[in-house]
C-alpha cells in the first residue's frame, strides 16, 4: 500500500475555497482506495502554514500512476496551480 500525502498553501487566503474545490475533484478519481482533501486544522503546538492536505491510499504504484494519469487529476492541477504558493508531496509504502 502506498500513502500519498500532499500539502498546499495558497497565495491569497481569499482563494482557499477555490483551491479546496479544485482539489476535491481528485476525490472522484476511481483509482484510489481512499482519498480525502481537507483543510488543515492548524492545531499543532509548533505551528505550520499548511492550508490544505490531500491524503490518498493506493494498493500499488500502478494505481498511483493511474490516479495521476486520470483527466480529473490534470483538471485539478490546472485549477489549483495558479492559486497555490507551496506544494510538498510525499509517498510512503506501508
Amino acid at each position: 500500500m502506498i500513502r500519498h500525502m500532499v500539502f498546499f498553501t495558497v497565495k491569497d487566503p481569499a482563494d482557499l475555497t477555490a483551491a479546496e474545490s479544485g482539489l476535491k475533484r481528485l476525490e472522484e478519481v476511481p483509482e484510489t482506495e481512499l482519498l480525502h482533501v481537507r483543510r488543515n486544522l492548524r492545531r499543532d503546538q509548533l505551528g505550520n502554514e499548511v492550508d490544505l492536505v490531500v491524503y490518498g491510499e493506493f494498493t500499488d504504484e500502478d494505481k498511483l500512476a493511474a490516479f495521476k494519469a486520470h483527466p480529473l487529476y490534470e483538471e485539478a492541477i490546472a485549477l489549483v496551480r495558479p492559486l497555490r504558493d507551496l506544494r510538498i508531496a510525499a509517498d510512503v509504502e506501508v
